[in-house]
């Protein structure tokens, strides 16, 4: 049984997700078993549970999380042997370019009623997930968008302004954010730099030019795009001027100088409020939110599809659409602060209101969906994410005393020509 126009609205993917469970069922308890593969927090417990209460038939099985990189390469290995995959898999947006290179593996949503479902989404977000033959493989999740989360009490200290619209002014280019960063530094409180890590930062910085690593024919640009070496080189002069606490994202470390006050700033997607939360509970009411400097940019947001090799491919496709339609990503909005992809909610109260008091009562609702309509966003080729891994590499070889930044640089374009053959 195919999901086609019964999948025209949530009302009816729910009706056509019942109809499917009376389809096919797992041995034991009559179930039908869905297996979800995610990677961090996608903000789903509550809508599982309320999926499963509209559909007494379905058992939604959520895999233990699994690191961003071990994520992508074990789905990669589990496509090419033809099992392990989960019913449901989550593509990141550095991978997503990867995975459409060979749409035969999964599901074309659009012969499954996704076709209908297009204007759900900002036209970029259902762009980036389509094959090259029009296939597409992919319902989108969340969009980052990009801003710069602070510290205020830290800036206050080392006599900076602490007023989000003011620093929006000061730092309104990344040059002027290294040297406000060198202010910052003159007086900083023991033990505080200006900036996390400089993988965050550039990645960052070369997320908002318009060509990034790839050209759209996918030919890697890494060595001859200049806007890439000279983010690159901005930061490098960050790292020499001793701005930076010299972490890298999402590790024990990373986490620890967020409770330990390490640094006074954070390149901020919206999915990084949630982070910053857990990572340091105790410092509410001490950050605060502003805009990125070098007007916008996007970095994350996600999809999930569903591989052919499932056993449930039909129930599947329903709970994908289900948990990406709009009323249920403004609800992960509101619960996990992940910015939703389907820009029919952006005019609710709910969101345009939004304020986080974590946050100072930043506006973040506005701040984002404003980047997140505006947004023009950089082509992202089949390995994207694999090289924003070696840059990361990259600068913490000099952030650690290893290499120097021009030395640092060419093993990265050597390991880059590697890693695409």
């Amino acid at each position: 049984m195919r999901l086609t126009t019964a999948m025209r609205g949530v009302g009816t993917v729910l009706l056509a997700a019942a109809l499917l469970a009376g389809c096919a069922s797992d041995a034991g308890d009559g179930k039908t078993k869905i297996t979800l593969g995610l990677f961090g927090n996608f903000g789903y417990s509550d809508l599982i549970a309320e999926y499963e209460r509209l559909n007494p038939n379905i058992d939604i099985v959520e895999r233990p999380p699994v690191a961003y990189k071990d994520h992508h390469t074990n789905l990669a290995t589990h496509l090419a042997t033809g099992n392990g995959a989960a019913d449901i898999e989550a593509v990141d947006t550095g991978y997503i370019a990867r995975f459409k290179d060979n749409p035969d593996q999964f599901v074309d949503l659009n012969t499954a009623g996704g076709a209908e479902l297009k204007d759900r989404w900002l036209g970029w977000k259902w762009e980036a997930s389509l094959a090259k033959d029009g296939r597409q493989i992919g319902f989108g999740t969340d969009v980052g968008g990009l801003a710069i989360c602070y510290r205020r009490d830290l800036l206050e200290q080392a006599g900076l302004p602490t007023d989000r619209d003011e620093l929006a002014g000061r730092w309104s280019t990344w040059e002027q954010f290294m040297e406000l960063g060198r202010q910052f530094q003159a007086k900083a409180p023991a033990g505080a730099k200006w900036f996390d890590g400089g993988p965050t930062v550039l990645n960052a910085i070369i997320g908002q030019q318009p060509t990034g690593y790839y050209q759209r024919d996918d030919s890697v640009v890494v060595a001859g795009n200049p806007d890439v070496r000279k983010s690159w080189d901005l930061v490098m002069t960050g790292i020499n001027s001793g701005l930076s606490a010299g972490l890298l994202f999402s590790t024990p470390a990373w986490d620890t100088g967020f409770r330990e006050s390490q640094f006074a700033t954070v390149a901020c997607p919206a999915w990084q409020l949630v982070k910053v939360k857990d990572k340091a509970p105790g410092t509410a009411g001490k950050w605060d939110v502003a805009e990125v400097p070098g007007g916008g940019g996007n970095w994350g947001g996600s999809y999930l599809t569903v591989p052919k090799q499932g056993e449930h491919v039909d129930e599947a496709v329903a709970l994908a659409a289900w948990l990406t339609a709009p009323e249920q990503q403004l609800k992960v909005f509101l619960g996990a602060g992940l910015l939703p992809s389907t820009p029919s909610v952006y005019d609710r109260a709910e969101i345009s209101g939004y304020r986080n008091d974590f946050f100072n009562n930043a506006p973040v609702g506005s701040l984002f969906t404003t980047a997140a309509r505006e947004l023009n966003p950089q082509y992202q080729g089949p390995r994207a994410g694999d090289i924003q891994t070696e840059i990361g590499n990259a600068v913490q070889r000099v952030e650690q005393g290893k290499q120097g930044p021009d030395e640092s640089w060419n093993q990265f374009v050597a390991d880059v020509g590697r890693l695409v053959g």
